[in-house]
């Protein structure tokens, strides 16, 4: 029996192709995000190509209760997840008391909250399971404080320290976590942060295609961490650490900074 993902925030980006690179391997898929139409030109495309089954579960990640609606319904369905992939996140951009809270509380609710509550649910099914892997969207932003995505940055601190903890506790029963710290992805995370004219998107990034194999790869081999970058992986692993923290932070500010 092929193996069970559920990629949450599949309906585009990286979620999309962890999406495809999973029908591609001839494993059946759960895809979750907000937007049905798009996941059902999906379901469409994947079981057409692939000849795999795609189960199509709507879901509001950041709404209160929504990871444990989502896990309901998967339950619901009686079906077996083997791989879980969290994707769904989001950024915003701006100067930190500048910006509405309840958009950085959502960005909190998305990014940690229902990222927390799915690693424990299915986590939980896969140690009685005997088995499974885990793969968290991280982000090279949890190397660095994020002046003008101060929220994000710190979510994705969140997500990388998490990640590799719970790897530590669940490894020996089977379960491994690895996450995916990719640098500028071509997607539209982009235009939803207002992250337009900045020095951050000005090189173009990567794709979300090259982004998620490398994820996908290091997910398969249980890896602990991953950047999808090499000389990137070098600057924030061996440079980055030499900096004082203020430097470190006009850096970043700068990258945030929108072109005048």
């Amino acid at each position: 029996m092929p193996k069970i993902a559920l990629v949450t925030g599949a309906s585009s980006g990286i979620g999309r192709a962890f999406a495809r690179l999973h029908a591609q391997k001839g494993g059946d898929l759960i895809v979750t995000a907000r937007r049905n139409g798009a996941l059902e030109t999906l379901k469409a495309e994947l079981e057409a190509a692939h000849n795999v089954t795609v189960t199509v579960i709507p879901s509001d990640l950041a709404a209160p209760g929504g990871a444990d609606a989502l896990y309901a319904a998967v339950k619901d369905a009686a079906l077996r997840v083997d791989i879980l992939i969290n994707n769904a996140g989001f950024g915003g951009h701006g100067a930190f008391i500048e910006r509405a809270l309840e958009d950085d509380l959502s960005m909190i609710d998305l990014n940690v909250k229902a990222l927390v509550a799915l690693c424990h649910r299915f986590g939980g099914d896969m140690v009685a399971q005997g088995g499974g892997r885990i793969l968290n969207v991280s982000s090279t932003a949890a190397h660095m404080p994020g002046p003008l995505q101060a929220t994000y940055f710190a979510t994705k601190a969140f997500v990388t320290s998490f990640s590799k903890a719970l790897d530590e506790e669940l490894r020996a029963k089977g379960v491994t976590v690895t996450a995916l710290e990719p640098g500028y992805v071509a997607t539209e995370f982009a235009a939803r942060a207002d992250l337009e004219g900045t020095a951050l998107i000005k090189g173009g990034g990567r794709t979300a295609d090259a982004a998620a194999k490398i994820g996908y790869d290091a997910m398969e081999r249980g890896q602990l961490s991953v950047i999808n970058e090499g000389l990137l992986a070098f600057q924030l692993n061996w440079v980055l650490p030499l900096l004082p923290d203020r430097l470190k932070l006009k850096l970043v500010r700068r990258m945030q900074e929108k072109a005048s």
